[in-house]
């Protein structure tokens, strides 16, 4: 067994960002030689999220109204009123989504479905610099 760990980092520009992990995750599994085993993908922060739908600009528009009706950004937080930054639907939103993922893979190729494809979330109120953890488990 042996396990490998890498890094993506990504410039984001605020709330509403979907950014497409897909092709980036399927080239770290390449080099990393492994072909049975598990990809965690881990977004660190509080105030994104990891997950999977089909990545195009319906959907993606779709998700941003969801996640809105879900914790929206036009309330007060006692989050906001405790650190004065308005960004307490971002840590509702992440809280909610999750910042991991695992996605099993073989013959060295992610068990993705045809249209499924791995994306982050960002949803604080700020451009971000974001780094997302990527640690491949198997053979």
């Amino acid at each position: 067994m042996k396990i490998v760990t890498e890094r993506l980092t990504f410039e984001t520009t605020g709330s509403g960002q979907f950014i497409d992990l897909t092709e980036d995750l399927k080239g770290l599994l390449s080099s990393s030689k492994l072909k049975e085993g598990s990809m965690t993908v881990f977004g660190v922060g509080s105030t994104l999220g990891i997950t999977t739908f089909e990545f195009e600009p319906g959907l993606a528009r779709d998700m941003g109204e969801f996640y809105e009706k879900l914790a929206p950004s036009g309330r007060p937080y006692s989050h906001d009123k405790a650190w004065g930054d308005a960004n307490g639907f971002s840590h509702v939103r992440s809280a909610i989504q999750g910042q991991s993922l695992t996605v099993p893979f073989e013959s060295g190729k992610l068990c993705l479905g045809t249209w499924q494809q791995v994306v982050l979330a960002e949803f604080d109120t700020r451009p971000r610099s974001r780094e997302v953890v990527v640690q491949m488990t198997g053979v």
